[in-house]
């Protein structure tokens, strides 16, 4: 796996004993930081300041990330959380007001300021190389992330490594097969029984941990909708064909991907509603539309899907 040439998180990682060794002094690279010129990233690294401006929280991290690794006195890979924007995937709800290293030796080590160290049995084929960084492998991450978040943040990282081929379930399975003694995995099992590639975003992620969390029925992810030819015409986020209702998950990301040159966002949200229309007209189902505020107010919105899902048990 290769990051892009032009990615900032390619950008060179400065450290204070190099710049020395090259002739700067501690007060020039002071007054290089007071400039705006550089950027102190952690203690003793540096980068320069136009290529961390445009990076946004996930990028910034991985540069610290790389500088920990630089500056590690034993080998380390980064690991959990930290891992993921290596793999352009996204970090919602996950701890990155620390970069995540696992320690290679197999010793217990110390956690420094900004850094948490983590330790436990790695294997030489656990361990890819990113940009020439050791990192560990999208099926480690994916379940070592289980051992230290919450079961929602948890899912939509796992969900989203399957979406995009890093690892699959079934390799995910063989390797948790191996972990039954390994402490702070009680969630790592139910995230796996609730894990699907076909879920395609965090708010996806979410919504079906929201079902999952408040009892509701299992919905069917990326349900396809056929014409009356049998021709496939549309697909929406979740469905439950039996109940007569689907879910359609409205983020700006999604709106921005179906946004073409030349449209403006109105056109998108007039064709959207065509074709909840058309989707209506051939199903005779229900579309319930959720953002990011319901799922905000996840009680609320379980009661509304619940509503939608058992008319008949609220008038009765």
């Amino acid at each position: 796996m290769m990051i892009p040439r032009t990615d900032p998180r390619r950008g060179r990682v400065m450290l204070r004993g190099e710049l020395l060794d090259s002739g700067y002094t501690d007060k020039a690279i002071a007054r290089l930081v007071r400039g705006g010129e550089w950027v102190k990233i952690r203690h003793g690294a540096y980068v320069q300041a136009a290529q961390w401006g445009v990076l946004d929280q996930a990028g910034q991290h991985a540069l610290r990330a790389r500088a920990v690794v630089l500056q590690a006195r034993t080998p380390v890979a980064v690991s959990h959380a930290s891992a993921l924007p290596f793999f352009d995937t996204p970090t919602w709800g996950l701890d990155l007001a620390h970069v995540h290293i696992t320690r290679l030796d197999g010793e217990a080590g110390r956690s420094d300021a900004g850094v948490r160290q983590h330790c436990g049995a790695v294997l030489a084929a656990d361990v890819t190389l990113v940009d020439g960084l050791p990192i560990l492998r999208p099926v480690r991450t994916a379940l070592d992330i289980t051992t230290v978040a919450a079961t929602e943040p948890s899912l939509a990282a796992m969900n989203a490594l399957l979406h995009s081929g890093h690892t699959t379930l079934d390799e995910l399975v063989a390797y948790y097969s191996g972990m039954a003694h390994w402490p702070w995995t009680l969630k790592t099992d139910v995230v796996l029984r609730l894990a699907d590639p076909r879920i395609e975003s965090v708010g996806e992620s979410r919504t079906f941990h929201l079902c999952f969390r408040h009892g509701l029925p299992t919905p069917v992810p990326q349900q396809e909708i056929r014409d009356e030819s049998g021709r496939v015409v549309a697909r929406v986020d979740f469905a439950w064909p039996e109940l007569g209702v689907f879910v359609e998950f409205d983020g700006l990301v999604k709106y921005e991907k179906l946004l073409r040159p030349g449209q403006r966002a109105s056109d998108v949200v007039v064709a959207e509603k065509r074709r909840e229309e058309l989707i209506c007209r051939l199903t005779g189902w229900r579309c319930i539309r959720l953002t990011w505020a319901d799922l905000e107010r996840p009680e609320r919105t379980a009661a509304i899907l619940h509503a939608a899902l058992f008319p008949a048990a609220r008038i009765a």
